[in-house]
């Protein structure tokens, strides 16, 4: 993962900048939130300025009548409540209706990465990003303007009463004011350090779990569940230390703050008892009072203002996860070559493909010419690079060198929409959406339920799918956990039959079923392949005793192509793998 800078990358300003065009368009509620705000902190000055009339006059028998006071403090705090009530509201509006807008970006920017994202970065820590981090970020920085304005407007408008009560004293107070701003600078730099750190230990802590849910099975065979729990109370012991890192930052602001606060509101103390004992002009008890006590009211405002920088740092911190994360990761590219529907005619043209380039070439100088409507079925030893090289069809893989060719135009000019739109794939790691089985079958395509129905029965699984309670319309459960393994085939089968894609890509589609399951979803298979260009990768001697042509590969390489029974006949190494038992391995047990 990449490392965390020691410091912000830029000023608090240009970040806030960055996030500010998925806020902006509820301008209307923060008009409303400041307006609200304002109104707020108006009513602040008032309640030390009750004190002047109420001790200089309210205690004479000619006074003003006693109940003027309990009308005027509950206009007060009923006006001062309703403020803060229509500011609250109008700031966290603004803060959905942005992480509402973020998300959605962040997920369509998702959906359209670059693949290379998927192999730097784990699914936990995606989602992290993309669903937790934005909604705790939004929450962190709705909180910490809601303080940024109710206090901030707060300050300005107690300032500006002890200008008017006695602006000789109000300017002693603001001489604390550079070093309050050193101390949060210092503090909330060493902040962000650690918030970016934590994230990062998060989603290796994440990552762990996620793999153990996943691996369950295996981590149990191989006993090493202790081995597993030390992995993870390491990654925990570290996250711990990050956190308390953190909070001696976070909590050593407030007292720090507070204390030079105190400093300098005690020499106000100071000089206001001289003022008063010199007889300074219009001083008054009441005077006195009111001004002591809007000082001491500066207090609150100036501490939730100082501890204000940590969640804001903490909110854009991470909300930047998520903008850094899609933002350095390119969208895939493609051309504007967009035919109706291809032909099926096939091309790799000196195809090497290194993943590191330090690396073996997983696909090494690779030719190869298909027909339209032609079964070609790749075999080979495991990594030998089938699964590779029919992955540079759909672009899921890019070769290091030379060229794919579909209908003789290079892949990189068609459309990727158009691309992937000749292409239906069926392997053996069905991947399904937690909904319904017609939402699965008709995936990316308008819903038609007899269609649905008609690519359910030719897959034969529709007299299965008629006995759920809902018919099409029942939930399959994650990745259709409902279904066992060769309805999960099956229904895959459906999925690329109700896409009608002139290109079949089947990877190892029947490696993991047994002899009823096998047949069935061969039956099937017959039925898709009709009158496409199939490409088979294939461990099994049944998925590919149809195929028109037989190419294996050694170490990424060609090594030999033709129909199968004449590779048999040659003795080559088709032949050998068939002796070797290369495609008689038993099937595993799974239910049809």
């Amino acid at each position: 993962m990449a490392g965390v800078s020691n410091t912000p990358s830029s000023p608090l300003w240009p970040r806030l900048q960055r996030i500010l065009p998925y806020f902006s368009p509820s301008w209307g509620f923060a008009l409303l939130a400041v307006l609200a705000s304002i109104a707020a902190a108006l009513t602040e000055p008032l309640i030390p300025a009750l004190f002047k009339p109420l001790l200089d006059k309210g205690f004479e028998p000619d006074g003003f009548p006693l109940w003027m006071i309990p009308f005027a403090l509950v206009l007060l705090f009923l006006f001062r409540g309703s403020a803060h009530f229509v500011g609250q509201y109008a700031l966290t509006r603004i803060a959905n209706d942005g992480v509402e807008r973020l998300r959605k970006q962040l997920f369509t920017r998702l959906t359209r990465a670059d693949l290379a994202l998927f192999s730097r970065q784990s699914a936990s820590s995606l989602s992290n990003a993309i669903v937790y981090e934005v909604q705790s970020g939004a929450l962190l920085l709705v909180g910490a303007f809601t303080e940024v304005l109710r206090d901030g407007f707060t300050l300005i408008a107690l300032l500006g009463y002890l200008f008017w009560l006695n602006w000789q004293l109000t300017l002693l107070v603001l001489t604390v004011v550079p070093a309050l701003a050193w101390i949060m600078k210092k503090l909330s730099s060493r902040l962000y350090r650690l918030t970016r750190e934590g994230q990062l230990a998060t989603d290796d802590l994440a990552y762990v779990v996620e793999e153990n849910v996943l691996a369950h099975r295996m981590v149990r065979l191989h006993a090493a569940q202790d081995a597993q729990v030390d992995r993870f109370a390491a990654l925990g012991q570290r996250l711990r230390r990050l956190a308390l890192k953190s909070t001696v930052a976070s909590a050593a602001m407030t007292p720090l703050t507070q204390l030079i606060s105190a400093l300098g509101l005690s020499l106000v103390v100071v000089l206001a008892l001289v003022q008063s004992r010199q007889g300074a002009n219009g001083a008054t008890v009441g005077s006195f009072v009111a001004f002591i006590t809007a000082m001491l009211m500066l207090i609150s405002p100036i501490r939730k203002l100082s501890d204000v920088f940590n969640p804001i740092t903490r909110g854009l911190a991470a909300l930047e996860r998520g903008l850094d994360l899609m933002g350095n990761t390119p969208e895939e590219r493609g051309g504007a070559h967009a035919p109706d529907r291809a032909e099926g005619r096939i091309a790799w043209q000196a195809v090497t493909l290194r993943y590191k380039p330090e690396g073996a070439p997983a696909l090494d100088e690779v030719n190869l010419a298909v027909r339209p409507g032609e079964v070609v079925a790749f075999v080979g030893s495991s990594g030998a690079g089938k699964t590779t090289l029919v992955q540079t069809l759909p672009r899921f893989v890019l070769p290091t060198a030379g060229q794919v060719l579909l209908d003789g135009v290079a892949l990189p000019d068609w459309s990727l929409a158009t691309l992937r739109r000749q292409i239906a794939m069926v392997s053996q790691d069905v991947v399904m959406l937690n909904d319904t089985v017609g939402a699965n079958v008709a995936l990316g395509l308008p819903l038609e339920r007899e269609r649905v129905q008609a690519c359910l029965e030719a897959a034969n699984l529709w007299a299965h799918i008629a006995q759920l309670p809902q018919g099409m319309d029942s939930l399959i459960g994650h990745n259709a956990s409902q279904l066992s393994g060769g309805q999960r085939q099956r229904l895959a089968i459906a999925r690329a039959l109700y896409k009608d894609a002139p290109i079949l890509i089947l990877d190892e589609a029947t490696s993991a079923l047994d002899n009823e399951s096998e047949r069935l979803v061969q039956e099937a298979l017959r039925v898709l392949m009709r009158g496409r260009t199939t490409l088979i990768v294939a461990h099994r001697l049944s998925t590919i005793e149809h195929a028109d042509r037989v190419v294996v590969m050694e170490c990424g390489r060609i090594v030999e192509q033709g129909a199968p029974t004449e590779l048999l006949a040659a003795g080559g190494a088709y032949a050998r793998l068939h002796q070797r038992g290369e495609f008689n391995a038993p099937p595993a047990s799974a239910s049809a």
